[in-house]
């Protein structure tokens, strides 16, 4: 149900917002969110074009006296990261999300909201309904399996696309244009591991590690915001000496996120159960003392929990040595932009010991594909020494920046004149499709723009509601002056 208090202008971008946060749309599950854009186009005998991957270009023509205006493709990706709270029920693959409103923010009840990137899928679904607009012709190019490693993007067919200005709408911060995003690298790493029985007078146990913010593994690195997947490591190391046997490890849930909850099964002689609730007081009062402060809900809870068997202490120690040695977090800075501006990073994302398998995932961001090598050779480096077999997951080009841009320098104009304010040129740290699509395509301009968004990845993804109405007045006036 909309809540009351639902924003309602621009009332064709916020209607069409509200359509799509009840549409299921996890990645590589968006037949029901391209068939409702399908829908919407036939509706207006507006012709539209798949490609195998299953990526839509929707053609929508100009409105009268601009028909022979220079093309312009407007592009966003129609699959969302699906996170929750642990106490939440909610079922992605069918359940429409819960939206509040507060303190001029748009989020979701205890979900991820969507609104990377569903606001800009809901301003190209206006730009079809809303017949005030004008415009030349449009090509709203809407891929799939963006937010898994680009993958629509990288498998699009561009002979769908003749246009060679492209406004991507993806990026998370009003009143600042973007002209360059990282590429990036991440691979899967797999190894069996051994087991055994427990010691007969252990006590199993879980430990649950909950309350941490998580979020986007490239614009919020530089937060310093805590990975479960290293603070349960350190855990496990202190927890070792106690006589820990661990059973099973989760955390984490793709390669792009910030791990921002996790769990631990394992056997304690009885005798140290004291010391294990000890040690779980002794080490969150450690961890207040760097953590951010928007960490500092971080909870350790202990459940008592049947267990069968447990890790050799090879394996055991194999699992506790990566934790603790694979790198995380922002390596270098971008010395000509601000400081928040993070040339090359590495996210240790996923760990996972069940059965006996032992799993994790990580992605490497960067601006510089040469500057990438060393970090890159590092963690094969340390998957090798730890006997690791590894697949490449995503391998995607960067989009250095181009300030030249004649988009670029119409645009600023233009945001100037209509906001009185000049905005800020910026890179993101961040995956956006620009790379891929100019690597498809490389006569084309491009520039992407969208309203504010916080939270991205995680249960407190929320949109600026006050962000979104110059947001649409800009796309509307750029699209009129090009």
């Amino acid at each position: 149900m909309k809540p009351a208090n639902y924003p309602k202008r621009p009332v064709h971008l916020w209607e069409n917002f509200y359509q799509i946060t009840q549409i299921p749309r996890p990645s590589k599950k968006e037949q029901k969110i391209l068939q409702f854009i399908i829908d919407l186009a036939d509706s207006l005998d507006m012709a539209h074009q798949q490609d195998a991957a299953g990526n839509l270009v929707v053609y929508v023509p100009g409105t009268r006296d601009r028909e022979n205006r220079p093309a312009v493709i407007i592009q966003n990706h129609v699959d969302m990261v699906t996170v929750k709270t642990s106490d939440n029920p909610h079922v992605f693959d069918t359940d429409p999300l819960t939206l509040v409103v507060e303190g001029g923010w748009l989020k979701a009840d205890r979900t991820t909201l969507g609104a990377d990137n569903g606001i800009g899928c809901a301003a190209a679904l206006a730009l079809m309904t809303d017949k005030t607009v004008e415009h030349g012709p449009l090509e709203l190019l809407f891929t799939v399996d963006e937010e898994t490693g680009l993958n629509g993007a990288s498998d699009l067919d561009a002979s769908l696309l003749s246009a060679s200005l492209m406004l991507n709408l993806d990026t998370e911060d009003w009143q600042e244009l973007y002209v360059g995003c990282a590429g990036g690298h991440g691979w899967k790493f797999t190894k069996k591991v051994t087991r055994e029985a427990p010691d007969k007078d252990a006590v199993g146990q879980q430990l649950l590690m909950r309350g941490l913010t998580g979020g986007h593994s490239g614009v919020q690195i530089h937060q310093q915001l805590g990975n479960a997947n290293k603070l349960l490591g350190y855990w496990m190391q202190a927890a070792t000496a106690l006589g820990v046997q661990v059973s099973s490890f989760q955390s984490g849930i793709a390669h792009n996120v910030i791990s921002r909850e996790g769990a631990i099964t394992y056997t304690v002689p009885a005798t140290q159960i004291a010391a294990v609730a000890a040690l779980n007081e002794r080490l969150l009062g450690q961890w207040a003392t760097w953590l951010p402060e928007t960490d500092r809900t971080l909870t350790l809870t202990v459940e008592t929990v049947a267990v069968s068997d447990v890790l050799t202490n090879d394996s055991q120690t194999q699992l506790l040595h990566w934790l603790l040695t694979f790198p995380h977090g922002a390596q270098t800075y971008n010395f000509e932009q601000p400081a928040d501006l993070v040339n090359l990073s590495v996210n240790l994302a996923v760990v996972r010991v069940t059965g006996d398998q032992f799993e994790s995932q990580a992605s490497v961001r960067f601006f510089n594909a040469d500057e990438s090598e060393n970090l890159v050779s590092s963690v094969l480096a340390l998957a090798d020494l730890f006997g690791f077999h590894y697949e490449t997951i995503l391998d995607y080009p960067s989009w250095k920046p181009d300030f030249s841009s004649p988009l670029l320098a119409q645009a600023k104009d233009l945001h100037k004149q209509l906001f009185q304010v000049t905005p800020e040129i910026k890179a993101i740290h961040a995956g956006l499709e620009c790379g891929i699509l100019k690597s498809k395509k490389s006569d084309m301009d491009i520039l992407s723009f969208g309203p504010t968004i916080r939270g991205a990845h995680s249960p407190t993804e929320r949109l600026e509601i006050a962000t979104v109405e110059p947001f649409w007045l800009f796309l509307v006036a750029l699209l009129r002056a090009i």
